[in-house]
Order: C-alpha cells, then sequence, then structure tokens
C-alpha cells in the first residue's frame, strides 16, 4: 500500500488516539500536504521538531495498527464487499447457483467479522 495512504488510513482509525497538539500537525502535514517547515514556521517550532513529531506518531500509529489490525480488518471488508458487487452484478446477468452461493459465503464472513 502507498506509504501516504497508508498514513492516512492510520490517522482516519487511530488518529484520536494522539494529543489534539499532534493531531493538528499531523493533519497539516500528511493530510494538508504542508510542508514541515510551513507547519514549523505556523506553529513558531523548528522544522526538525515537525519532522520528529510526524515521526514519533507514524510509529505510533504503525503500533497501534499492529496491536489492533483495524485497518486490515476495514481493507479486508472492503475487499469482500466489492467481490459481493462483482458477483451481484454478474449474476444480474444470468443466474447462477454458485455464484449465488459464494454472494452468501462472502456475506456471512462480512457478518461474523463484524
Amino acid at each position: 500500500m502507498e506509504k501516504i495512504v497508508q498514513q492516512t488510513l492510520f490517522f482516519d482509525f487511530y488518529g484520536e488516539l494522539l494529543t489534539e497538539h499532534q493531531q493538528k500537525i499531523y493533519e497539516d502535514v500528511v493530510c494538508n500536504d504542508m510542508s514541515c517547515s510551513e507547519v514549523a514556521a505556523e506553529q513558531g517550532v523548528s522544522r526538525q521538531g515537525i519532522h520528529d513529531l510526524i515521526k514519533r506518531c507514524n510509529r505510533q500509529l504503525e503500533e497501534y495498527e499492529e496491536k489492533l489490525h483495524l485497518v486490515e480488518r476495514f481493507l479486508d471488508i472492503q475487499s469482500k464487499v466489492r467481490r459481493i458487487r462483482q458477483i451481484a452484478s454478474e449474476t444480474a446477468k444470468g443466474s447462477r447457483a454458485l455464484d449465488i452461493q459464494e454472494m452468501i459465503q462472502i456475506s456471512d464472513e462480512i457478518l461474523e467479522e463484524l
């Protein structure tokens, strides 16, 4: 997965576990695509300080994912739902019992995960 996408997903899932200060800076740099220098000037701190804070936040967010696996589960469920849609779309063209059975199986897996 692309690093920026991964960082954004981790922030979406675990960002609330960071301090308000960390959230603001992380969101500016990662989500709003501001440079460390821009954020540093805005905050009145050094660019290196912002860079270090981002690295610490990345490490924290990665640790949360290693323990909780919420992003991994989300991506897995998303993949299964996409497969259901694909099968349903194909099935709409012609009824096939095996495709319907696969949709039922995938649906059951999603329900078990939730």
